[in-house]
């Protein structure tokens, strides 16, 4: 029988670096456990804030289906989130161990594949475009001030610039708000730092938002959220976060064809 080693030694290598190419491609296609829990609190996120437009009759023709489709995956999002925003407080740079109080977040956010990060970057897109939280803001300060109301959107509703007036106690329902983004701004802030993501502002940012945590939500504080949300949205904090963690995934690879958070 006729034997061709080189031959069988050039096959047995093509055949390694095609198995090492399709590893690494599926690797790039499956969600760290940092991402999903990311996936998963996002999900709250848009389940809540569908879940309040439901209440609230904002874009009544839309809400529920929205909010029956995201609420599918988490029975408390409001829960789950501040869970999230104490672990945040309490956890170190390096810890990712779960407590035995806190739920897996990593199960709420189902299979861990990266189609499941762009679905729901598409739906907090669509929750912009559409201004949702600008008119939920609205709505619940109708609830909160109804005598002062007038036709359309009227300025004695907006929340003050600081400085310009006196910080007022908010509603029941726009203190929660306001708690839930500050767990989320919590357990941004950790992440970052644990990642050395803006490392010059980044531990000052974990220890203000973990101290305001403590505080009487007030119309103050409210305007602080919206300007912490609007800091990580311009510093590009999330978009930091993905490309370190698809770093993590191959470090010493050429990561210029793995997904960018541009692309969802």
């Amino acid at each position: 029988m006729l034997r061709y080693p080189a031959f069988s030694l050039v096959a047995r290598d093509e055949a390694k670096t095609a198995l090492e190419k399709l590893r690494l491609m599926t690797q790039r296609m499956i969600l760290t456990r940092e991402e999903m829990e990311e996936v998963a609190l996002k999900r709250c996120w848009l389940a809540r804030y569908w879940g309040l437009c439901v209440r609230h009759g904002v874009h009544a023709e839309i809400a529920e289906a929205k909010y029956k489709f995201w609420s599918t995956f988490v029975h408390d999002p409001e829960k789950v989130v501040r869970a999230a925003g104490e672990k945040a407080k309490d956890e170190s740079d390096h810890d990712l161990d779960d407590t035995e109080a806190q739920q897996d977040l990593s199960e709420l956010s189902g299979e861990g594949n990266i189609e499941n990060m762009l679905f729901v970057e598409q739906g907090l897109r669509e929750l912009t475009s559409l201004k949702v939280e600008e008119a939920l803001a609205i709505a619940m300060a109708q609830h909160r001030r109804p005598n002062v109301l007038k036709a359309g959107f009227s300025d004695d509703l907006k929340l003050p610039i600081e400085g310009q007036c006196d910080a007022f106690e908010l509603s029941k329902e726009e203190a929660e708000d306001v708690s839930f983004k500050q767990a989320w701004l919590t357990y941004i802030w950790r992440r970052a730092k644990r990642h050395e993501i803006e490392p010059d502002i980044a531990d000052e940012r974990l220890q203000f938002w973990i101290s305001q945590n403590s505080k009487t939500p007030t119309s103050q504080v409210a305007v602080d959220v919206e300007r912490g949300l609007a800091e990580i949205k311009k510093l590009g904090i999330e978009t930091q976060l993905w490309e370190e963690s698809r770093k993590e995934l191959d470090p010493d690879g050429d990561n210029s064809k793995m997904p960018r958070r541009t692309d969802f």
